[in-house]
């Protein structure tokens, strides 16, 4: 990720009034063992931020291992997981199979970046799949926002 953003967030998420919007770091160990797991390979982007903040408020909530407390418990491993047995009948299950979840929209939709590194939103009710951003980098300058 640029070295702009990280900078406008490492601010942003370090204030003290923000305490509850950054995790823990992710180390490799929980990496390792959630791409294993998942069966994915975590894009780059992604792990710059997640070995940086955790799971942390940008703009969206992004899940990790650790999140800030603002967050709520879910891994990265269990919204990936509970998103692929939920929709395992939907219309996009398989790109389900072979992404990994990041975060969810106020409806429960997943959003999840592929193995190419776009992000994607799948709509459950529509069944529909709509792109985000080409990249988790891009979805993050898009809707991150200092308040």
């Amino acid at each position: 990720m640029k070295d702009a953003l990280m900078d406008r967030l490492k601010i942003f998420l370090h204030r003290e009034d923000n305490s509850t919007l950054v995790g823990t770091p992710a180390s490799q160990e929980e990496i390792s063992k959630a791409q294993q797991r998942l069966n994915v390979t975590f894009h780059e982007n992604y792990l710059h931020f997640i070995r940086t903040f955790g799971g942390a408020y940008a703009g969206l909530a992004i899940h990790a291992f650790s999140n800030g407390s603002s967050l709520g418990n879910e891994t990265v491993v269990d919204l990936t997981l509970g998103f692929r047995e939920q929709f395992k009948e939907s219309p996009f299950a398989e790109v389900l199979r072979t992404s990994y979840a990041i975060s969810m929209d106020g409806s429960g939709d997943p959003i999840i970046i592929n193995q190419a590194g776009k992000v994607f939103i799948c709509y459950h009710d529509n069944g529909e799949i709509k792109l985000l951003a080409d990249s988790f980098e891009e979805l993050i300058e898009e809707n991150f926002c200092e308040w």
